[in-house]
């Protein structure tokens, strides 16, 4: 049933709000507090009772409450001084005055299982439409051990990977309540993404014999049926708790670039006359990990079309940023003093507007870094990073970054490594290979500095730090021929580099760092 007020429709099934036709942007939580409120029209709905239908019996802070109470009024014209809808009573809880009616929805219809979510969750539809960002579903893992009571290692499993991949802004996933309304059920995911209206499905089995576990996933397409992505992980039972962490990093550190693939691919297959903000951040980060100076060039643009279909999108300005980043650690600037301006706005930008988004602020922090930003509060912000979303390989590569800059080169490769084990085929690899050989390089382990620097220039052959890297690792190990074929590929590359520009291309906060590699470079042959 629709729900009528005023101008307002609220569809349940959909999960729509509209004014006068005109849909109303709403995030889930507030959706569910409108429609909780306005289903319990003529009784005060107390603190409890939301926290037990809206937020599943978590904890929330009064400041979250508030904030979405008046979220709520916002998307419905309302406002903490009038209260024309929404009333607050005193140390009771919140009402809904308004004058409601119930029409029948065109397409009322639910499945019998979605009927079987507990009557305090909140209302999914069998017919929602698929939403703007992209959606996944989490369906339980099939517990293959042939014993009963390991369902809840299975379940426990499933609910640490929906609580990491909600972490991700840009991903909006199905709650645990939906997803768990499938268990027990042999159905088509073509069927799962109709109802629940979600683009792909996640589902997997554990198998437990001994002291081992044996996790495996898959993602499908939900609209077509594709497999996009499988793979099995595996571990042995120590601490229960830390082994079901472990799983559900694993999981959600693979598959959050897949995921992002996908929505790339889906983005290209679009006519260019029909692109929205989010279609054009996709383009630009399709062109982007092509890492030549031709994609930067190209990315740049749907950056900041991105940014003015909607001046609000974090994550676009954050990238905009990095594309800034890159072009100065390959030396591709043509006009530093106006690059350096428009990057540094962009990400603080990025930092302004992604405060809650973690991919925004890891992007927006270190481009920071690069363009006069203070080293320590750049840190602090990485940090911030890592505590919305711990499973971030981006977030884990720039921190690394930032570790070197600021001198503590062994960090950095801590970093680098947790970053690489979350998601080893990220196509940021290479960047992180860079990093590992310039931490190698601060921390004297020549041979490694060399090793890793050379597997990123097996990724891209015009990376200009990892070719310094190369040259000078292998001058201070004393390897000359090696020494003068790296020199011969650095200056092909970049014949005007000097080592006088190392200060400025590099934004080392140790002075012995830069002399270092100074060093090695002009053993190598590099020109005052």
């Amino acid at each position: 049933m629709t729900l009528v007020f005023g101008d307002y429709r609220l569809d349940p099934a959909r999960r729509e709000l509209s004014c006068a036709g005109v849909a109303v942007a709403t995030t889930p939580k507030v959706f569910d507090l409108l429609l909780c409120l306005v289903q319990n029209r003529g009784r005060v709905v107390n603190r409890d009772d939301l926290l037990r239908i809206v937020w599943q019996g978590r904890l929330v802070s009064e400041s979250t409450l508030a904030s979405h109470i008046n979220a709520v009024r916002k998307a419905v014209g309302d406002s903490g001084s009038e209260q024309l809808l929404i009333r607050t009573v005193a140390r009771k809880g919140f009402r809904f005055v308004g004058e409601a009616r119930e029409i029948e929805s065109p397409e009322s219809g639910r499945s019998p299982l979605i009927e079987a979510v507990a009557p305090d969750a909140p209302l999914v539809s069998a017919t929602t439409t698929l939403r703007r960002r992209p959606s996944l579903a989490v369906l339980p893992f099939a517990n293959l051990s042939g014993d009963p009571q390991q369902d809840y290692f299975a379940d426990g499993v499933v609910e640490d990977i929906i609580a990491a991949l909600s972490r991700l802004r840009w991903l909006f996933v199905i709650g645990r309540n939906s997803s768990f309304a499938y268990k027990g059920h042999a159905l088509d995911v073509r069927q799962v993404g109709r109802e629940l209206g979600v683009h792909y499905v996640l589902e997997g089995s554990v198998r437990k014999a001994a002291d081992r576990v044996r996790l495996t996933g898959q993602i499908v397409d939900a609209t077509t049926g594709q497999h996009l992505w499988a793979d099995r992980f595996e571990g042995v039972l120590g601490d229960i708790f830390e082994l079901q962490d472990q799983l559900a990093e694993s999981v959600v550190g693979a598959i959050a670039t897949q995921l992002e693939r996908a929505e790339i691919h889906r983005a290209k297959l679009k006519p260019t006359d029909s692109l929205d903000a989010y279609d054009c951040y996709l383009r630009g980060l399709a062109s982007f990990h092509r890492h030549t100076r031709q994609a930067m060039d190209e990315a740049l643009p749907f950056f900041h079309k991105a940014i003015e279909l909607d001046p609000e999108y974090a994550a676009a300005y954050g990238m905009a940023a990095w594309c800034h980043c890159w072009r100065k650690l390959n030396r591709w600037m043509t006009d530093g003093k106006r690059e350096t301006a428009d990057a540094a706005a962009l990400a603080h930008r990025a930092i302004e507007l992604g405060r809650n988004d973690a991919i925004a602020l890891a992007r927006g922090a270190h481009a920071l870094g690069h363009f006069g930003g203070g080293i320590d509060r750049c840190n602090d912000l990485l940090d911030h990073a890592l505590a919305l979303d711990p499973n971030l390989a981006a977030a884990w590569l720039f921190s690394g970054y930032l570790r070197i800059w600021r001198g503590e080169p062994d960090e950095a490769i801590e970093r680098f490594e947790h970053a690489l084990r979350l998601d080893p085929f990220d196509p940021e690899v290479l960047r992180i290979q860079g990093g590992m050989a310039m931490a190698h390089l601060l921390a004297g382990r020549f041979d490694a500095a060399s090793a890793w620097a050379g597997k990123a220039c097996g990724e891209m052959p015009t990376f200009l730090m990892a070719l310094a890297i190369t040259a000078a690792s292998h001058a201070l190990a004393g390897k000359m021929d090696k020494t003068q074929q790296a020199m011969h590929l650095l200056r092909q590359i970049d014949p005007a580099l000097r080592i006088s520009d190392l200060g400025g291309w590099l934004p080392f906060h140790a002075p012995a760092d830069v002399a270092r590699l100074a060093e090695g470079l002009r053993r190598a042959g590099l020109a005052e």
